[in-house]
């Protein structure tokens, strides 16, 4: 398909989404919004995707989101019960939109270059890896327009930065530099330039692709779940997970490729 904000593109189960309105900073227009989550679903469903890259076009990988989304301005009203009724169902959409990115069976990794603002930070946030350029920088932009961040962002960051770090960004709208976001783990790696980022991206991606599917998206469950709850509920958890998940076949593929050098062939996750 033919999409208004991004390139879609899939090559040896890999799949790469590009932001591409370079000439718009890649905003996070409408057609943004509505586009992210088909792509992503549409990758999920077929279960032949094993791991996707999302990148970006231009100068930085995006400027957050375009105030086009509420270019209506009873959007913004919160007046009355209706209009913050209908203020919440917008929100729950746009929240609904970057879920997709971690609801996707397969893991999704983040290839962050420039400015990374806003928005495109709660983007950052739903993903389960994240590589950056050492120039790029993250803002979380809301607080400098009079608002707190509200699309998850508050959701997920607490649970990849110290609190604290988290609080201090939160509160100033400061940047935080991509050096100093790999030493606090926020991201996984750093590249000198865009295109070694996005192909050490890619190369991660490949290297996921190449387990097992099922025991790959049973560990992003598992590790999502986990994040989210105490110890003895993931263990139970687990328990649940692992006998419907548990395949011998898999093994023998896996420990037969290790012996001989060989890729795995692996079956392909089952249809969504």
């Amino acid at each position: 398909m033919t999409w208004e904000c991004f390139d879609v593109s899939i090559e040896n189960k890999v799949a790469h989404v590009r932001l591409s309105r370079p000439e718009r900073i890649n905003a996070m227009t409408l057609a943004f919004w509505r586009e992210l989550p088909q792509i992503v679903r549409s990758l999920d469903s077929g279960g032949g995707v094993r791991a996707a890259v999302v990148s970006s076009s231009g100068k930085h990988f995006s400027a957050g989101m375009d105030l086009s989304v509420f270019q209506d301005a009873a959007a913004l009203d919160t007046s009355t019960v209706a209009a913050r009724r209908r203020f919440a169902a917008k929100l729950a959409e746009l929240q609904a939109s970057l879920n997709a990115l971690a609801d996707a069976r397969f893991p999704v990794i983040a290839a962050l270059h420039g400015g990374c603002i806003g928005g495109a930070v709660d983007l950052a946030t739903a993903c389960c890896l994240r590589y950056a350029t050492r120039d790029a920088y993250f803002v979380i932009q809301e607080i400098n327009i009079g608002m707190m961040a509200d699309v998850g962002t508050f959701n997920r960051m607490p649970k990849q930065l110290p609190e604290a770090v988290v609080r201090e960004l939160g509160y100033t709208g400061d940047r935080l530099t991509a050096e100093r976001a790999e030493r606090l783990g926020f991201v996984n790696g750093l590249y000198d330039t865009h295109e070694a980022l996005v192909a050490g991206a890619l190369d991660t991606a490949r290297r996921i692709a190449a387990k097992a599917p099922v025991a790959v998206a049973a560990t992003k469950q598992m590790i999502s779940y986990a994040r989210d709850h105490g110890v003895g509920e993931s263990f139970a958890y687990l328990n649940a997970l692992q006998p419907g998940i548990f395949s011998v076949e898999d093994i023998r593929r896996a420990v037969s490729a290790a012996k001989t050098g060989q890729a795995a062939a692996f079956d392909d996750l089952p249809p969504a």
